[in-house]
């Protein structure tokens, strides 16, 4: 195998290794936002935001509503 295939190789296993951990890290909740939502109705369900922030920072808002 010549210098030049074995580089090669070694560069697309590793730009492909970083797409396979940036997948469920970032793609995954892009595709999925109504998953999310739901989670974060259930974990939030219980919680009293006001009693939760500290004074003077603004109220939890939804992450998936466009701005």
């Amino acid at each position: 195998m010549s210098a030049n295939r074995r580089v090669t190789l070694i560069f697309g296993g590793f730009i492909a290794a970083v797409a396979v951990a940036f997948y469920p890290i970032f793609f995954h909740p892009l595709a999925h936002t109504e998953d999310y939502k739901q989670m974060q109705k259930v974990n939030r369900a219980e919680i009293n935001q006001a009693d939760v922030q500290p004074v003077g920072v603004k109220i939890w808002s939804d992450p998936f509503k466009p701005k």
